[in-house]
């Protein structure tokens, strides 16, 4: 079971990278930027959901 998870969280801090990697080379604002990367880093899973919906582009 150990296994299992580590590969999971290791996904998981793949998305997050990919998703403050692609919001600091968006062209929002640097407030939204801020924001998007705090949501992210707060609340990984459904920040990330949100970010796939509602994102910088």
């Amino acid at each position: 079971m150990g296994l299992e998870y580590g590969i999971l969280g290791l996904i998981g801090l793949v998305l997050i990278i990919y998703a403050i990697v692609k919001t600091l080379g968006s062209p929002a604002s640097t407030g939204v930027k801020v924001i998007w990367i705090l949501v992210l880093l707060v609340f990984p899973i459904i920040g990330f959901i949100a970010w796939l919906f509602f994102g910088p582009r």
